[in-house]
């Protein structure tokens, strides 16, 4: 039998992306509580140091590394660093992501469509791609890609995100498919409806929130606390024999 606390992360290297605020902060929080080194990334580098601080104040290992998901040439500076101060990477969560559009995808111009792909499926594409040497020597590691259940069944006005999130999907059981080998697990989440900023809009909008409290099987809206316990079990080797999974979490909103 493994060790009794499968959860345990000591000595681990976790890169989180979109960690400044929302689900990535949740995430990464519950990473560093078990055990993980964490690296905070995001675009602006006073919000990711300013997590770190915080982290380091309550006893954890941190460091703040900002990097634009849109960027490959930022996203390889993140993953040097991280190897230059940790050593190597374990763990990459692909959190970061945009949605600049809402409306029907006929009045979308075609560089917002460039701009989407970049950032929610290059983005992590890359980091994951750039990380896989390195947990690889390693022994393994574990691929977290952030989708939603916009990527299963797209809503009203959220078409290219949609897109956008359905590929994530497919990019990470390509991944798994392909990684295996090497013990370098990908599985993938699926929110729904999660209290953060990046969802304001939505549940500000009276239509679309009783549109969903009224499909979803739990009469509640997430927190950002409410997905990290999942990407903690996907982190860690309680997850040892799942790749390639698709997790949702969700309230019951696509039973």
């Amino acid at each position: 039998m493994k060790d009794n606390n499968t959860f345990n992360l000591t000595d681990k290297v976790a890169i989180v992306t979109g960690a400044s605020k929302g689900i990535g902060l949740a995430i990464a929080q519950i990473l560093a509580m078990n055990g993980a080194k964490v690296v905070i990334s995001s675009r602006k580098q006073e919000a990711v140091d300013e997590v770190a601080d915080e982290l380091k104040k309550q006893g954890f290992e941190a460091i703040g590394i900002a990097a634009h998901m849109g960027d490959m040439q930022q996203i390889d500076q993140l993953v040097e660093k991280t190897r230059e101060v940790y050593g190597g990477i374990d763990i990459v969560v692909n959190n970061a992501a945009i949605n600049p559009a809402y409306g029907p995808i006929k009045d979308v111009d075609s560089m917002i469509f460039d701009k989407i792909m970049d950032v929610n499926v290059k983005g992590p594409f890359e980091l994951a791609r750039k990380a896989y040497d390195s947990m690889k020597s390693r022994g393994g590691g574990s691929v977290i890609n952030i989708s939603s259940i916009e990527g299963i069944t797209p809503g009203p006005g959220l078409g290219l995100y949609s897109v956008s999130k359905s590929a994530l999907i497919a990019l990470t059981k390509v991944m798994a498919r392909e990684w295996g080998r090497a013990n370098v697990r990908c599985n993938v989440i699926c929110p729904g409806l999660v209290k953060t900023k990046f969802s304001a809009a939505l549940l500000e909008d009276k239509k679309t929130f009783d549109h969903v409290m009224a499909k979803q099987a739990l009469p509640k809206v997430a927190e950002p606390e409410d997905i990290a316990g999942l990407a903690l079990f996907l982190a860690s080797e309680a997850s040892s024999f799942c790749t390639g999974g698709v997790y949702v979490a969700d309230g019951g909103y696509v039973i």
